[in-house]
């Protein structure tokens, strides 16, 4: 696995450190992302979370590992709400909020394959296999239709519109896409 990316793009208000193991001594406020044992069991990305609020005590957040792989990312990136922050294990991806990190949200994808901010816009973009989602503020944003049989790959951003390319089965050969990032729906040239 790749050394943990940090991406602090965004404006946030925590401070957290990637373990480079499980602490023996728990603190007192732990959690494990997803809720089931099982898969923590396979690894995790050991995180101990600052909350800034001076009333909220740090906690330690045990994410999952999705894969054991380099192709796929492992990292703490900021997002585009200050009070919640993305961990990424092996592809896993838990959007948890520093004051109530019993509340967190897993993003769908298995795996997620990139993870790319767009402050402009205040995004988090998620890339999977065949579609992409944002994140915002306010949660999810958009989620693209299927831009890919199997694999997208994010190009460039011109203004509003995000350009990619997927590969089509039919054709095996790459297409290009574009994106409206305000809505996730695709421009048609």
């Amino acid at each position: 696995m790749n050394p943990p990316t940090i991406n602090l793009s965004f404006p946030h208000c925590w401070q957290a450190e990637i373990l480079v193991a499980r602490p023996s001594i728990l603190p007192p406020r732990s959690f494990v992302y997803p809720v089931e044992a099982e898969e923590v069991e396979r690894g995790a990305l050991e995180v101990i979370v600052r909350p800034e609020a001076s009333f909220w005590r740090p906690f330690l957040a045990t994410c999952a590992l999705g894969f054991n792989d380099p192709a796929v990312p492992s990292g703490l990136w900021s997002v585009p709400n200050p009070d919640e922050l993305c961990a990424v294990s092996g592809g896993y991806a838990y959007v948890i909020d520093v004051n109530e990190p019993e509340r967190f949200t897993m993003i769908p994808y298995r795996p997620v394959l990139a993870v790319r901010p767009v402050a402009s816009h205040g995004l988090l973009l998620f890339v999977g296999h065949h579609s992409i989602l944002a994140w915002g503020t306010q949660g999810e944003a958009w989620q693209s239709g299927r831009l890919s049989s199997e694999g997208v790959s994010p190009t460039a951003i011109e203004g509003d519109l995000l350009h990619g390319l997927g590969w089509d089965m039919m054709t095996d050969k790459e297409t290009p896409f574009a994106l409206d990032l305000r809505t996730g729906l695709p421009i048609r040239s």
